[in-house]
């Protein structure tokens, strides 16, 4: 038997055919990381950390993997390579896709590479409005609060909260 990990990843896109990204990184998470068991609806935002023109669609998956938070990484990194996504000095910019590892069974881990979980969580709104639809009971291990109570305080948890 297998120890299959439960992990919730948001996906973005802001260039090109965005849902065409986002559907095609879901076909690639499925085939090289793990069955998708969940995902949510797709997002249509406003960016978040940098002003651009284009809009972005965001999306949340949860997926069953076998693989460890860094080889999901990895795994990660790839596809959004396949995918075109170009990376310039760690600023945020406008992206064919981006996808992110928001939990990863109730790990905290905190590298240079990997934050779970990730470290801005609780102050996206673009990533709890989709989390929240598939998995409002997911609780944020560090903060030790679910994801419902994290967006019907979202105000206040990114003022207090750094």
């Amino acid at each position: 038997m297998t120890n299959l990990k439960y992990v919730a990843l948001s996906l973005g896109s802001s260039l090109g055919d965005r849902r065409k990204y986002i559907n095609e990184a879901i076909q690639n998470i499925e085939n090289k990381i793990g069955k998708v068991i969940k995902t949510s609806s797709v997002y249509e935002t406003e960016p978040w950390g940098f002003t651009d023109e284009n809009m972005f669609l965001n999306q949340v998956i949860t997926i069953n993997t076998i693989l460890s938070p860094q080889d999901t990484l990895k795994e990660i990194n790839v596809i959004e390579q396949k995918l075109g996504r170009i990376r310039k000095n760690n600023q945020y910019q406008a992206r064919t896709i981006d996808i992110d590892i928001l939990y990863y069974d109730n790990l905290i881990m905190n590298t240079v590479e990997l934050q779970i979980p990730h470290k801005y969580l609780h102050k996206r709104k673009f990533v709890l409005e989709p989390l929240c639809e598939i998995e409002p009971q997911m609780i944020n291990p560090i903060l030790n609060i679910d994801t419902q109570k994290m967006l019907d305080n979202f105000n206040l948890y990114n003022n207090i909260l750094q």
